[in-house]
């Protein structure tokens, strides 16, 4: 029973903490970082938190136009979001 226990966690493990990949560009190709995060701005978002994660992505954490909560994920080379999550 705990084999069967430690195999299930150590098969969900990296599916669990799997990182949101958005792009393989290299980064001479990114959109920068200043003027992703000002066109951003200029579309009603609110920045508390700007970063690059490990999956090569623009994360922002803020508010949206309407005032919501947001978390999302940018590809920096097309600027699409590639995941979010918006307080309902």
């Amino acid at each position: 029973m705990r084999k069967l226990l430690l195999l299930s966690l150590a098969l969900a493990s990296p599916l669990t903490f799997a990182a949101t990949e958005c792009t393989t560009a290299d980064k001479a190709q990114w959109q920068d970082q200043d003027k992703f995060q000002a066109g951003l701005k200029a579309q009603g978002y609110e920045i508390n938190k700007f970063k690059v994660t490990d999956g090569n992505c623009y994360e922002i954490y803020g508010f949206n136009k309407d005032g919501k909560k947001v978390e999302i994920y940018f590809d920096p080379v097309s600027g699409n979001a590639v995941k979010s999550d918006v307080e309902s």
